[in-house]
């Protein structure tokens, strides 16, 4: 799909920030601790859920007596004792590519499945406090991703139409919101193999920001 490039949104975690990989490991090392065992297949059936879906299909998955209080608790715990000591990672890219956004003048906006401020606390301890002006969370909408409304929020904050706007995304939940938002939408993954209805629904599957930063560059005097 061809057209102007006026406006970019990106998801938060697992696009701009490796959290993902701090949130599994502290959710692992609290489900072991717990005496609870999942599989690879599980931990990325849960990629881009919101963290009340992430409990009930750790739950689901469990069986009856998963304890989802002292869970999210344990695992809050072990995932700030972790953060603190070594933040969270920017994924590669990302610079080049806020920086292409802005040579190019497109405002930019993050839409995340996560809270206001468990989102805003991540971007802190990844560094990039205040790097994101505009944030759409999943308690300021009605509904999180997969469904359309932080892709839709995040156009409206940014003043322009859904078609004229860019999601970036790392998962098949993301991809799915995005395009129900009528938003095109580049698939950046963070797991591998590649959802298979995720890269047909994305325009672009991209090996890293990085490229993204590059046709961006090119934008400006290619179309997309």
């Amino acid at each position: 799909m061809a057209g102007t490039l006026a406006g970019l949104i990106l998801d938060l975690d697992g696009l701009a920030i490796d959290s993902e990989s701090t949130y599994r490991a502290a959710w692992r090392a609290a489900a072991a601790e717990m005496g609870y065992r999942y599989s690879d297949a599980d931990w990325a059936g849960l990629l881009g859920l919101s963290g009340p879906e992430v409990l009930a299909g750790l739950a689901n998955l469990a069986g009856d007596g998963f304890d989802q209080a002292s869970f999210r608790q344990l695992s809050g715990e072990i995932w700030l004792a972790q953060v603190e000591t070594d933040g969270i990672a920017v994924k590669p890219g990302l610079p080049e590519l806020l920086e292409a956004a802005q040579a190019a003048g497109i405002p930019y906006c993050i839409a995340t499945n996560s809270r206001a401020a468990a989102a805003r606390r991540s971007l802190a301890y990844a560094g990039l406090a205040e790097t994101f002006p505009l944030l759409v969370a999943v308690d300021q909408v009605a509904r999180g991703k997969p469904a359309p409304d932080v892709y839709l929020e995040a156009a409206r904050r940014l003043d322009l139409p859904a078609s004229a706007c860019l999601a970036l995304e790392d998962s098949p939940v993301g991809v799915a919101a995005a395009v129900a938002a009528g938003i095109r939408c580049w698939l950046v993954p963070s797991s591998y193999p590649v959802d298979a209805l995720a890269g047909r629904q994305a325009e672009r599957v991209l090996s890293d920001l990085r490229e993204a930063a590059d046709f961006i560059s090119a934008a400006r005097s290619l179309p997309l």
